[in-house]
């Protein structure tokens, strides 16, 4: 006797509440269907469906049965593909989403490196500021940028990123340079989505409430401000290091400089994760650090 037969039947019309619509599901006859399901019956004893010209609804046995085939075929498809993990190059369709600068600057290089690795994989790559609902949006994967808030998520850290308070040297020369924190309010500071700059005083977080003369959430737009000498800026270090570096603008209070933050991978709590994920997150933690 092959007790796995008529368990594919049973999935497939408990999960349509139709004979007909489990058989276009399964790709085989309304008829054997219907045959699998009564020698399925017969066999435990017990009626598994209630049937009605307009739906199939599944008794308290069917309901139960169902629910333990259910994870039966669940484990064994997340055995199927952990085998082919093992031995499959990446392929079919992948749903990245990034932030905007950053996501241009360092993801999107690294993508188009790792499709040139993988020609057979088709990603599709939406750089955003927006915090996307991965599981309702169908996205694989999506890197995020400091404190994390979603737990339902599995987090894997990339790199670190480190926040500067910088300004170019003619604003400098103008208005002079802040030492201590209470000074900023003297100074016209270029402000993003935040009304506030993050820093760490005497190992303990402190934000401070600041003002300028420009709002804009478009990092780029800020920094070109902060290069034209209009006001003191706070950005991540990859749009201002090579300022700093080649002296188009100066670190400011380094004594308050806040700690490094997380670039995290964060993808679903899939019971399985594809492999096209983890080498794609493994290609990116080697390649960002």
């Amino acid at each position: 006797m092959n007790r796995w037969e008529g368990v594919s039947e049973l999935i497939a019309v408990t999960e349509t509440t139709s004979f007909t619509a489990a058989a276009k599901r399964l790709g085989i006859s309304t008829a054997q269907v219907s045959r699998q399901i009564s020698s399925l019956e017969n066999r435990l004893g017990t009626k598994l469906f209630y049937r009605t010209t307009r739906r199939v609804t599944a008794t308290e046995a069917g309901e139960t049965y169902y629910q333990y085939c259910r994870q039966l075929l669940n484990g064994l498809e997340e055995a199927e593909r952990a085998v082919n993990n093992l031995q499959n190059t990446p392929r079919g369709k992948l749903k990245v989403t990034a932030p905007a600068t950053y996501g241009e600057q360092k993801i999107a290089p690294l993508i188009n490196d790792f499709i040139s690795l993988y020609p057979e994989l088709e990603v599709q790559c939406h750089l955003t500021n927006q915090t996307v609902d991965l599981v309702a949006s169908g996205y694989d994967l999506a890197i995020r940028l400091g404190k994390l808030e979603d737990s339902s998520m599995i987090a894997r850290q990339l790199i670190s990123r480190q926040l500067y308070v910088c300004a170019s040297p003619a604003y400098l020369a103008t208005h002079g340079e802040p030492h201590v924190l209470n000074e900023l309010s003297h100074h016209n500071c270029l402000l993003g989505t935040l009304e506030y700059w993050r820093f760490l005083e005497q190992g303990h977080e402190r934000n401070i409430r600041v003002s300028g003369n420009l709002h804009c959430n478009s990092g780029q737009a800020l920094l070109d401000a902060a290069l034209k000498g209009i006001g003191i800026v706070q950005l991540p270090d990859y749009y201002v290091e090579p300022y700093i570096k080649n002296g188009g603008l100066i670190s400011l209070l380094q004594n308050y400089q806040h700690s490094s933050e997380g670039v995290w991978a964060v993808y679903p709590h899939n019971r399985h994760l594809s492999s096209k994920v983890r080498m794609l997150v493994d290609h990116l933690a080697k390649h960002l650090s």
